[in-house]
C-alpha cells in the first residue's frame, strides 16, 4: 500500500495547523510535506505530527536558505526526520532569461546537492510551469537545469508540467530515473474552478492520473504528495483526492 503525503501549502488558508494535521490523519494520510512558512516553530510542528501519527519525509526549502543557511536546513530536516530536501521555486525576478543563466542555476543546485547529499539526504528540484516554456533560442529551462545538475533528484509537479506546455509522459520516459517524488494535483476543465486558479481535486479534473501512475511505476519515485494550490475547501480536496488514488 502506498503512503500518501500532503503538501501543507494546500491548507495555508485554513488554519490552525493542529486542525489540519488531525484532519489529514482522519482521512488516511500518513505523511506531510512542510514548506518554509512552517519552519518558524519546528518543535511545535514535530509535536503536531507525532500527535497525529504523521511523518514528514520530504520538505521544501527556498534557494536562499539552502545556499546561505545550510546548518539551519539540516537542523530542521534532522528534527523532522526528513529523507529528502527539495528546492521548490524561483521567484520571477530571480529567473534567468537565457540558456546560460538556467545552466548556471543548475550548477548552483548541483553545488547544493553536494552539501545535502553528504549529510545523507536526497536533494532535488521541484518544478513549476515556467521551466517548460521555451526560451527565445528554443531551449527548455528544465532540460538545462537537469543537464547542468546531473546528480540532483527531481520532484515532478505533473500538473505544472502540463500547464507549462510539456508532455509529462515524455518527461517520465526521458528523465523518470531522476524522480524521487511526484506532486499529485489536477487541472479543472477549461473555464471551471476559476476561484481556485483552475485547479481541481485529484480525479475531478482533466489529468489522466490512472495512466500517469502506471507510467510512474517504472521509475524510482517513492513519495506521492497531493497538492492543490488554492482549494475552496481543503478538507474536501484532501478527502476526495486520496479516495481517487486509493481507487486507482
Amino acid at each position: 500500500m502506498t503512503d500518501y503525503s500532503y503538501q501543507l501549502y494546500s491548507s495555508r488558508k485554513f488554519p490552525p495547523l493542529e486542525q489540519t494535521l488531525a484532519m489529514l490523519k482522519q482521512h488516511g494520510y500518513s505523511q506531510v510535506e512542510p514548506y518554509g512558512g512552517l519552519y518558524g516553530d519546528v518543535k511545535a510542528l514535530k509535536q503536531g505530527l507525532d500527535a497525529n501519527g504523521l511523518t514528514a519525509p520530504t520538505g521544501h526549502f527556498g534557494i536562499d536558505m539552502l545556499e546561505n543557511e545550510p546548518a539551519k536546513v539540516l537542523d530542521i530536516a534532522g528534527e523532522l526526520g526528513m529523507k529528502a530536501i527539495y528546492c521548490p521555486h524561483l521567484a520571477l525576478e530571480l529567473r534567468p532569461t537565457d540558456a546560460a543563466g538556467w545552466s548556471e542555476f543548475g550548477r548552483r543546485l548541483e553545488a547544493a546537492h553536494a552539501v545535502y547529499a553528504k549529510a545523507g539526504y536526497i536533494f532535488g528540484w521541484h518544478n513549476h510551469d515556467f521551466e517548460f516554456v521555451a526560451l527565445p533560442d528554443g531551449s527548455i529551462p528544465q532540460r538545462l537545469i537537469l543537464d547542468a545538475a546531473p546528480s540532483i533528484s527531481w520532484e515532478a509537479d505533473i500538473a505544472w508540467i502540463i500547464r507549462g506546455g510539456g508532455d509529462p509522459f515524455k518527461w517520465i520516459e526521458t528523465d523518470g530515473n531522476r524522480l524521487s517524488s511526484v506532486h499529485v494535483k489536477d487541472i479543472a476543465a477549461s473555464g471551471e474552478n476559476q476561484d481556485q486558479d483552475g485547479w481541481a481535486d485529484v480525479g475531478h479534473g482533466t489529468v489522466d492520473w490512472k495512466a500517469l501512475l502506471a507510467a510512474l511505476e517504472k521509475t524510482p519515485v517513492r513519495y506521492f504528495v497531493l497538492e492543490h494550490d488554492n482549494p475552496a475547501d481543503d478538507e474536501q480536496f484532501a478527502s476526495r483526492s486520496i479516495a481517487t488514488l486509493k481507487a486507482i
